[in-house]
C-alpha cells in the first residue's frame, strides 16, 4: 500500500451492512476519485474482496486486505457479537486497526449495538468521558447542525448530557471550523422549569460552568432541529433516535407525495418537466445517503457506522466523513475540550496490556 505524508489512511469492515462488499468497495472507488489521498485497509473474506476489488483500477495502490471470514451478523445481540467475534471478525479486526495505529479511523455498516460495544471494549472510553454518543450531521434550513446521541446511550444522566455537548462542540469545531459553536439541550419546551430532570439539571451545569469553547444558549425544541438555530443539539439516545428515524421517514413521505401529485395529471407532468432542476435541487437536498454516517465519540479512536442499507454512494459519504474527521483532527480537539473542561486527555497509550484485556468483563462494554 503507497503511504505519503498527507495520507488518510481508513479501516473498513467489508463484510458488513446488508450487502457487504458489493456496496463497499464501490463506495471506495467513489470516496477515492474525490480524495486521492485515501488509502484502506480492508477486513473481510479475501476471496470475496479481490474480485470485486479488480473491478476499481482505482483502489489498486491504495489498498491493504487483513482476511478474516467471519462477519457479525446483522441481527445479532452485542453480547453474543463479543463472544462470538471478539478477534475473529471483521468488525472486530477493522476496529483494531485503528487501536494499533494502521489505520486512523474505521468504517462499518455493520450492526450498530455490535459494533458499538466492540468499539468501546477494544478502544476503551477516553479519560473523564462515562459513555459513548453517537453525532449524526443534520441537514437544516441554513446548513448542517450536530446532534446526539442518536441512540447510543438511552435515558443518559446529566453527567453524560454535558459529556454529549463537550463531545458535539469538538466535532462541531472539526466539522465547521467554528471557534464556540452554539449548544442546545433537546427539551419539551425553552422555558427552565420545564423537562425531566436530567436535562434541567444537565442545562443549569452547562449554564454556570461555560466552558471554552461553545456557547451554550439553553433549551431548545424538536421543531429546532431541522432550523438550524444551533450548531450542536444534545439529547439522550432514545429521543434521539426517535428524532432520526422521524426525519428520515417523513423525508420519504414529502417525496412520496410530491411524486404523487406531479403525476397526477398531464398538466402537472408538464409543470414537473418544467420545475425539473428545482426537483432535483429538492431531491438532492433530502437524499439520506448524502448525510449517511454517524460519528461515534468518547473513546481512544473514532468509529463511523454507516447506515446497513446505504448504497454505494451512502458509504462514499460515511467515508467522506471519516476523512473529514481526521484531517481536521477531531480526536485532538476533543482531547483539547476535556482538557479545558477539567476531564484529563486522551491517554498517551490508550493500549491496556493483553492480560488486562482478557480479563475485562464483556459486561462493561454494553
Amino acid at each position: 500500500m503507497t503511504r505519503t505524508d498527507n495520507t488518510v489512511t481508513i479501516s473498513v469492515d467489508v463484510m458488513g451492512g446488508d450487502n457487504g462488499a458489493i456496496d463497499v468497495i464501490p463506495g471506495l472507488a467513489i470516496s477515492r476519485q474525490r480524495h486521492p489521498e485515501l488509502a484502506f485497509v480492508l477486513v473481510g473474506d479475501e476471496t470475496v474482496i479481490t474480485p470485486i476489488l479488480a473491478k476499481y483500477p482505482n483502489l489498486k495502490d491504495c489498498t491493504s486486505i487483513v482476511h478474516t471470514d467471519v462477519a457479525i451478523a446483522m441481527d445479532a445481540k452485542p453480547s453474543q457479537a463479543l463472544r462470538q467475534g471478539r478477534r475473529t471478525s471483521s468488525m472486530w479486526k477493522a476496529i483494531e486497526q485503528v487501536k494499533i495505529g494502521d489505520a486512523d479511523i474505521c468504517v462499518s455498516a455493520g450492526n450498530t449495538g455490535a459494533l458499538m460495544a466492540m468499539s468501546k471494549f477494544c478502544l476503551k472510553m477516553q479519560k473523564g468521558i462515562e459513555r459513548p454518543g453517537i453525532a449524526a450531521i443534520w441537514p437544516t434550513a441554513r446548513n448542517e447542525s450536530v446532534v446526539l446521541d442518536v441512540g447510543a446511550t438511552v435515558g443518559a444522566d446529566a453527567d453524560m448530557l454535558v459529556d454529549f455537548a463537550l463531545l458535539g462542540s469538538a466535532m462541531a469545531r472539526a466539522l465547521f471550523g467554528l471557534e464556540r459553536p452554539t449548544i442546545g439541550l433537546l427539551n419539551v419546551g425553552v422555558e427552565e422549569v420545564k423537562g425531566l430532570e436530567p436535562i434541567r439539571e444537565a442545562g443549569q451545569r452547562l449554564k454556570d460552568a461555560a466552558y471554552e469553547g461553545m456557547d451554550y444558549i439553553g433549551f431548545v425544541e424538536g421543531t429546532d432541529i431541522g432550523s438550524g438555530n444551533v450548531d450542536v443539539i444534545v439529547t439522550e439516545g432514545f429521543s434521539g433516535n426517535i428524532a432520526l428515524k422521524t426525519a428520515e421517514g417523513t423525508a420519504k413521505q414529502i417525496g412520496s407525495y410530491l411524486r404523487d401529485a406531479m403525476t397526477a395529471t398531464l398538466r402537472t407532468k408538464l409543470g414537473a418537466l418544467l420545475a425539473r432542476p428545482g426537483f432535483n435541487a429538492l431531491r438532492m437536498k433530502m437524499d439520506p445517503r448524502r448525510v449517511n454516517g454517524g460519528v461515534f465519540l468518547g473513546m481512544n479512536g473514532t468509529v463511523v457506522k454507516s447506515h446497513g442499507g446505504a448504497d454505494a454512494l451512502g458509504f462514499a459519504a460515511a467515508v467522506d466523513l471519516a476523512r473529514t474527521m481526521v484531517i481536521n483532527e477531531l480526536g485532538e480537539k476533543i482531547a483539547a475540550q476535556l482538557a479545558q473542561a477539567g476531564r484529563g486527555s486522551v491517554e498517551t497509550d490508550p493500549t491496556p496490556s493483553p492480560s488486562v484485556e482478557e480479563d475485562t468483563p464483556i459486561s462493561e462494554a454494553l
